[in-house]
Parts: C-alpha cells; structure tokens; sequence
C-alpha cells in the first residue's frame, strides 16, 4: 500500500512496471516493562528509506492518539516521535486495560492467540512499531505490511499511523482522540488530497445514514477534475496489463464499502492491490470523522515517495 495514485496512461512502460509491482502506489519514556516491549527505538538504520518527492515533511515533536473507548477490555494507545530531520525515531503503539496493564503482558491472552492466529500481541506489537523507525520513518505508511493473523490490528496501526503522520506534517501536537466503536453519525464526511502523484489525486466522500454508509464515492481526479475513470487510453493499457483498470476497481471498491459499512471488510481488488489499501485507509479515518461527527472535510497532505 502507497499513499499514492496509480501511473497515468502516458507511458506504457511505466504502467506495465507499475502492474508487477501490485497496481497501485501513493501515504516521554516510561520504565514500565509493557512501554519497553511495544516501543522500538531507531535501530535499522541500514534500512533503505524512500526518498519523499512530494508532501510536507513532518516536523519535530512527539504526536499521540488514543482510543477513548474499551474493546474486549483493551484500548488502544499511540505516539510517534520525530527529529529535526523529518524522521521517526520512536514509536508507541499498545493496547491496554482500565489498569494500565498493556495486552503484551497478558500471558494466558498471548498464549491463545498464538495457538490459534501463529502469532500475538508480544510478537506483532513490537514488529509494528518497527516498521515506523525503518522503512516508514520519513512517513511512508504504504511501506508498512499487515502482520499475518493481526490483520485486523495491522490495519488499525496503519489508520492510526496515517493520522499522526498527518498531524507531524501540521506540527497539531494535540492528542487525537478516537471515539472507537461509537455509532457513525448522519452526514456526509469528506476526504481530499492536497498532491497530484502522476497526474491524479484522490477525492473521497461517504454518507451515513443510521449507522450505516448508503454512498461512497471514491474517485482519482487529474487537474482539471477528469476522472481516472474516463481515461481511456489508461483504463485499456491498465487492463492489459493487470487485468483490472480504475473503471472496473473504483466501483467495485465503493459498492464494498457501502455492502459493509465496514472498512475492513472491504475486499481488495485482485491487480489494485495498492489502490485497495489506500482506500481502505482513507475509509477508516473517514469512519473515524463519522464516530465523532465531524463533517470538516479532511485534507491530506499526502506524501509521495520515489518507486
């Protein structure tokens, strides 16, 4: 997952290096032993970091979010830390009871998943927020890969990261909160962003209706407000190529979402591979805005990175 558009149609080759490679691109310590296992410090500075070619560069400070509602006991909380140069050098990501008491140290918890799943929180938590002190640490959260059998906690630390990402970019240094798992409120809550990435940039809106998406539109539009899905000369190379094209994809993704009216369930599209998870976390943080009723339509700066 990219936090950016997929290649126009002017450069066949392009497109075709673009279909292998997924169809799609774009986006205070504590001495407690939990905050030591769900934190990582720089370490891989040998990892190879893409160059950032367009989008605000994030600026110094620690960011944090935090869910402000239990699941099955635990809640979500998260910070970033980054220097002068842009770059994350710490991230906080853990999941914790009403005691304080992070969900890596729930021995029977860890015991049981890992049966079941083949991995737990001990074990993804801090692969997680690995990630953000290696390949994402000028914020690239495409380059952050859904752990096997947390997909679901993937997911949510991608959505997560996304937002803080966007809120170092502003330097807003106030908590986020998260109303998680409160019903989504009427209305209609937008999302747009700010970067052209090969001629297109995404638009997105859904609207709520009773807790429940009735529309979504989804859409990749160049400078003068054409629709990747009018593209022609793209639609018929991109189908060529992956077999899939913005004209068949779009609406299947936006028909998803409204079948579910849950991100996560939304079915990526064999061929937009990259595409899908963008729109899978842009519907997130727009569910997001729709818990806490929020209808300021979203701006992000998104970040494009070089292949």
């Amino acid at each position: 997952m990219k936090i950016k558009s997929v290649i126009t149609g002017a450069s066949v080759v392009a497109i075709s290096a673009l279909a292998l490679a997924g169809c799609g691109s774009s986006s205070s310590s504590s001495s407690s032993s939990s905050s030591k296992k769900s934190s990582s410090s720089s370490s891989a500075k040998t990892t190879k970091v893409a160059k950032l070619t367009a989008g605000s560069k994030m600026k110094a400070g620690t960011y944090a979010l935090e869910e402000q509602n239990y699941s099955h006991g635990y809640r979500t909380k998260m910070s970033i830390t980054v220097n002068n140069k842009g770059k994350i050098t710490k991230s906080s990501y853990d999941q914790v009871n009403k005691k304080g008491k992070s969900k890596v140290d729930d021995t029977s918890y860890n015991k049981q998943m890992k049966k079941i799943a083949g991995t737990n929180p001990k074990t993804y938590m801090p692969k997680l927020n690995k990630t953000l002190t290696g390949s994402a640490a000028t914020g690239n959260v495409g380059s952050i890969d859904v752990v096997t059998g947390a997909t679901e906690s993937s997911k949510t630390f991608q959505n997560y990261t996304q937002q803080l990402v966007q809120a170092a970019q502003a330097g807003n240094k106030s908590t986020i909160k998260i109303n998680n798992g409160a019903k989504m409120k009427d209305g209609t809550y937008k999302l747009n962003e700010k970067n052209y990435s090969h001629g297109y940039k995404v638009t997105f809106a859904i609207t709520v209706k009773d807790n429940k998406i009735t529309k979504s539109e989804y859409n990749q539009v160049n400078k003068n407000g054409k629709s990747k899905v009018d593209d022609a000369a793209y639609n018929k190379q991109m189908k060529k190529v992956a077999k899939t094209n913005p004209k068949t994809y779009q609406p299947a993704l936006n028909k998803s979402l409204v079948k579910s009216s849950d991100p996560t369930k939304v079915d990526v599209v064999t061929g937009a591979t990259e595409s899908s998870n963008t729109f899978i976390l842009y519907a997130e943080q727009l569910q997001n805005a729709a818990q806490k009723g929020d209808t300021s339509t979203i701006t992000v700066d998104n970040m494009i990175f070089s292949e």
